[in-house]
């Protein structure tokens, strides 16, 4: 397979990461170091050093977390108290977090070693369908919900479209086919509201069930078909690790 490619399914990082630090120069095959990402190697036969060190296939995962409030979302971060890696056993060390929930939500993360994977939930170009459970300090006038579907100027750019589904008045469901950065959070806040609390309860075809805060579990092999099916890229052979695998 492509040099660009082997990165991105050892888990190093996207394909299009793997892309920059190959032309970079931050990465050898063989004792030399490799400025092309279409360059062929051969998993098993060719030796890839990353930054000083070997990179190998692993074998493909991918972690539901139900993150508790508090937690930051990242594998580093030295100045974090906590982060959703202290929540996991030490040997998934090389999982990272698909996008992000800011410290003071809770909800649904996944964490996974496919750099494809990764890029296809959270770059904006798939549009991949999150849903988030959110808390308002006062009902929410229908006026500004239809403004808040319509899309809002965030930081000199319109939000994509937006649907929001009233449970309560001051608690409803907000589906987003983007993710900036606590753009919930500013979205109401430019409509004068406060979010009291946010959890995300769904992204793609993957839902938290029973799972509770700080409680995590690999997907079923069933989940796993469905997730990659949804995201267009379960015509690649690609071995998982599930929860009906040994472990």
């Amino acid at each position: 397979m492509r040099l660009q490619v082997f990165l991105s399914r050892s888990g190093v990082c996207s394909r299009r990461q793997a892309m920059i630090f190959v032309q970079s120069g931050c990465v050898e095959v063989n004792g030399r170091v490799c400025c092309e990402p279409s360059t062929e190697v051969v998993s098993g036969c060719d030796k890839v050093v990353f930054r000083g060190r070997p990179i190998v296939l692993k074998e493909k995962t991918v972690i539901l977390l139900h993150k508790p409030c508090g937690v930051t979302s990242t594998t580093k971060d030295r100045f974090a108290e906590k982060t959703v890696l202290d929540l996991l056993p030490k040997e998934f060390g090389h999982l990272y977090c698909v996008g992000r929930l800011d410290k003071e939500s809770t909800g649904l993360l996944l964490l996974t070693n496919d750099g494809d994977l990764a890029l296809r939930l959270t770059h904006p170009s798939f549009e991949t369908q999150k849903t988030y459970r959110v808390e308002l300090n006062k009902a929410l006038a229908l006026e500004d919900a239809r403004q808040f579907e319509r899309g809002l100027i965030l930081e000199g750019k319109k939000t994509a479209l937006a649907k929001i589904i009233f449970k309560t008045g001051r608690l409803i469901d907000v589906v987003l086919r983007e993710g900036r950065k606590r753009q919930i959070r500013k979205m109401f806040a430019l409509l004068h509201y406060h979010v009291v609390t946010l959890s995300r309860i769904q992204e793609g075809p993957l839902t938290l069930g029973a799972l509770k805060e700080g409680q995590w579990r690999f997907l079923t092999k069933e989940e796993t078909e469905e997730l990659y099916q949804a995201t267009g890229l379960m015509g690649h052979k690609l071995k998982f690790k599930t929860l009906n695998s040994k472990f």
